[in-house]
């Protein structure tokens, strides 16, 4: 006789459907609640970091370089005064890697940074808090897309006396230097012409306007991008590397070449 196989009843559930029900709603809960608490921190971060980056500007400031420039920024026989030079001559400083300064000489060395850019720029905004200086430039002027032949003759005027005439740098007396400016930013070039930094002098908007400064730096991102159409730059140092180039090679070729028909001929 065949066994009556039992029909589960069209009304009933499975005893899993339940916890399985729970389940799918508690992680959906659960999600929900993990992405809005997410956005909320995200949001509450940025406002915290926002509010306290001159607090975190002044502790770096005194951590790092309150030993030269005083706990009250006015300066010691190590260092100078601070108010009124500005984030810009911060960020110039640091990025560059001058300051801090390792060790006292003729002049600041550039070097690797020691700090990132949040940290500069918090930096920065503490010292612009104290009392205002000269401030971040608009992007147009740095972006390259000014008169570049215009800018080249302002350049020769003004800086390739030290700068050299193809940015090379050169030498200053008493130990100092002008730096080259292959690599330099944007930025930086116009944050040094704005505040002067060591030895170069400060070029205010009565000297060079706006526009010529954005003149200048196109002018010198020009160079950073062409190749030198003789071959070698031989440094770019002009007549002085050309003139021993010529010497050495040069004549020193005749004379190998007349010594060795001499000793061909004997």
């Amino acid at each position: 006789m065949a066994r009556d196989t039992p029909r589960r009843s069209k009304g009933r559930r499975s005893p899993w459907a339940a916890a399985a029900l729970i389940g799918i709603g508690l992680l959906i809960t659960g999600g929900v609640y993990a992405g809005a608490s997410a956005a909320v921190a995200a949001t509450a971060e940025t406002t915290v970091a926002t509010a306290t980056t001159v607090e975190d500007g002044k502790l770096l400031f005194q951590a790092n370089c309150a030993t030269c420039h005083g706990l009250d920024v006015q300066g010691t026989p190590d260092g100078p005064s601070l108010y009124g030079v500005g984030e810009l001559a911060v960020h110039f400083q640091m990025s560059t890697g001058r300051m801090p300064l390792q060790m006292q000489g003729p002049q600041a060395p550039q070097k690797p940074a020691q700090f990132t850019d949040e940290q500069i720029a918090a930096v920065g905004a503490y010292i612009q808090s104290l009392a205002p200086g000269p401030s971040f430039p608009s992007e147009e002027v740095l972006d390259g897309e000014g008169n570049a032949a215009e800018g080249g003759e302002l350049f020769r005027i003004n800086c390739a006396m030290c700068h050299n005439v193809a940015g090379a740098g050169g030498a200053l007396t008493e130990g100092k230097y002008a730096p080259a400016l292959y690599n330099t930013t944007p930025l930086n070039m116009y944050a040094a012409m704005v505040t002067g930094p060591q030895n170069m002098p400060v070029f205010n908007d009565m000297t060079l306007t706006t526009e010529e400064k954005r003149d200048v730096i196109s002018y010198l991102l020009f160079l950073q991008d062409t190749q030198s159409p003789g071959g070698f730059t031989l440094g770019s140092l002009g007549p002085v590397s050309e003139g021993l180039f010529i010497w050495i090679f040069g004549i020193g070729s005749l004379i190998a070449i007349t010594v060795w028909i001499t000793a061909k001929s004997n």
